[in-house]
């Protein structure tokens, strides 16, 4: 159990590991929207919404949804009907999320899991490689862990010489840079998640931007049931002359097999005012994470962001040792009310959705962090005084 399973000990308020980054001022602002009685259903406020997000990231287009987990669904499904894809192969991560995979089973595709870098924990670029090699996929799908930068000047160069569609999983990475460009704006699509906890919130709520218009007509008519209405006027009307659609029709004519997985104006009005302090939020999680490295960094393997990159993590994952330091500092950590869990997913090529369909997937790398990595707390609301107390707690059972 490495400790998981002990009795949590009074909890430090500050010392979760996800911290509400919608505040009171946030919620006065939301009561007062709505003694407006606006529409609370997907509107003008999510088109809004949408527009900042892609100034602030310096995209082209970017589409809300109701969760990161849906952002990576709709990635998966655009490129499916793009007609783009000479094969149906895709270079996956070990160590992610669940939504960063299950898409690709459920749409049929081929996984092929790749091994974690050994600095960043992103895909491992010689065993990457490898399987371009091998296997001629024409997807790649990369997670930007924990918001520590991968490797995208090595990698993009792998995208030209392979000639591979990149999706960016940055689901928690809302605010890191590589070289001065915001994570999120490498991939040929990039999926972001606004859950609680996350560098920003919209309760619930994800986004996916592209600088490509066409996979952006095909996401805004994947997330709404399949239809044209979001469309602007020349693409709308562009479909329904090629179909011979009737005017009166029109609005409820289907062109792909689609979901609804709109999120809301609500919601949109909330990440409206989560990006007016976002820049500063994260800033707050950098320099968090700078403290935290600098008391542990030495005793603990961490991730390693490459030189010209800014971090910004949801939390501060380490590398015990041994399964039985990690048990340890678990334990050690709930006792004093720290709250604390696994890193990120592990290996993913150990949990059952995976060995019951490929087998056990196992990696050095990437077994090490299923095996010995844990969560430290990371949001605004910590003072130094806080890392400095959670990292003597960890030092003391290390």
């Amino acid at each position: 159990m490495d400790g998981l399973g002990a009795t949590q000990h009074e909890l430090n308020p500050r010392w979760c590991l996800a911290y509400d980054t919608i505040d009171r001022h946030d919620i006065d602002r939301l009561i007062e929207w709505l003694r407006t009685y606006p529409r609370l259903t997907k509107g003008v406020v999510t088109c809004d919404f949408e527009s900042r997000w892609s100034r602030w990231l310096s995209r082209s287009s970017s589409v809300f949804c109701n969760s990161g987990s849906s952002a990576n669904l709709l990635m998966y499904y655009a490129l499916l009907v793009s007609g783009r894809l000479r094969n149906k192969k895709v270079i996956v991560p070990s160590v992610g999320w669940v939504t960063s995979i299950a898409p690709a089973i459920q749409f049929g595709f081929e996984p092929i899991m790749c091994e974690a870098d050994p600095e960043t924990f992103g895909l491992d670029l010689n065993h990457l490689e490898t399987l371009l090699k091998q296997h001629h996929a024409q997807t790649v799908m990369l997670v930007q862990v924990l918001g520590v930068p991968h490797k995208m000047r090595e990698l993009l160069g792998l995208r030209d010489r392979y000639e591979f569609i990149l999706m960016e999983d940055a689901c928690a990475a809302i605010g890191a840079s590589y070289e001065g460009r915001k994570i999120g704006s490498f991939g040929d699509l990039a999926s972001f998640s606004f859950y609680f906890g996350h560098q920003m919130s919209t309760v619930e709520g994800g986004m996916v931007s592209t600088d490509d218009q066409s996979f952006a007509d095909l996401l805004l008519m994947l997330r709404s049931h399949g239809w044209s209405k979001d469309l602007d006027p020349a693409t709308h009307h562009a479909l329904v002359t090629q179909h011979l659609i009737d005017d009166f029709h029109s609005p409820f004519v289907f062109y792909e097999p689609g979901f609804n997985l709109r999120s809301t104006d609500i919601n949109a009005f909330l990440g409206i005012g989560q990006l007016e302090k976002l820049d500063w939020m994260t800033e707050q999680r950098r320099c968090n994470h700078t403290r935290y490295i600098e008391r542990l960094g030495a005793h603990f393997y961490v991730q390693r962001p490459p030189a010209g990159s800014q971090v910004a993590s949801i939390s501060v994952g380490l590398i015990a040792d041994s399964r039985e330091q990690r048990r340890h500092i678990v334990k050690n950590l709930v006792r004093h009310g720290i709250e604390t869990r696994i890193f990120s997913a592990g290996n993913l090529g150990l949990h059952p959705f995976w060995t019951s369909r490929y087998g056990v997937t196992s990696f050095p790398v990437a077994d090490r962090i299923h095996h010995c990595g844990f969560f430290l707390p990371n949001h605004a609301g910590l003072t130094t005084d806080d890392i400095a107390a959670i990292s003597q707690v960890v030092m003391e059972a290390a």
